[in-house]
């Protein structure tokens, strides 16, 4: 006998719920989880990796950074002429 898995619809394809109906024995049903979970590491990874790569993540701390120096400048204008006298 085979294990049988029935997936629900409607969801991502790497979150469906699956029922499992299995007529043998437990190594087949255990095999089959391993399999499964074995896929949600590999997408879960994937995702890591291309976040990872992602450019958003500089740009985020590259506008991060102008926005603390423009409420900086703005919190203290005083401080702001005192850095500019200094170069000259």
């Amino acid at each position: 006998r085979r294990c049988y898995m029935l997936p629900f619809s409607g969801m991502n394809n790497q979150y469906v719920r699956r029922e499992v109906f299995c007529g043998n024995t437990c190594h087949e049903l255990k095999r089959f989880w391993e399999r499964e979970i074995g896929k949600q590491t590999y997408y879960r990874e994937s995702e890591e990796y291309r976040l990872g790569r992602s450019a958003l993540r500089k740009l985020r701390e590259e506008w991060r950074q102008r926005l603390e120096t423009k409420l900086r400048m703005r919190n203290n204008p005083d401080e702001t002429e005192k850095r500019a006298n200094v170069g000259r």
